[in-house]
């Protein structure tokens, strides 16, 4: 088992080694999940709207 500090050296080491993504990727990437996130909503409460018509004309 290792002891806490060699976990923390080793932990300090692998994030040395990660690739951070730029400034421009994460605002690009960001955008990018809202406007899918905004598209998707939108689709959803389109076919709620729909489905909820299309109840209330079976219904009667």
């Amino acid at each position: 088992m290792t002891t806490p500090v060699t976990f923390l050296k080793e932990v300090r080491d692998e994030l040395k080694k990660v690739v951070w993504p730029t400034r421009d990727e994460v605002i690009r990437l960001t955008a990018l999940v809202i406007i899918i996130s905004l598209a998707v909503g939108f689709f959803l409460g389109g076919l709620d709207y729909v489905f909820t018509k299309l109840m209330a004309l079976v219904i009667r």
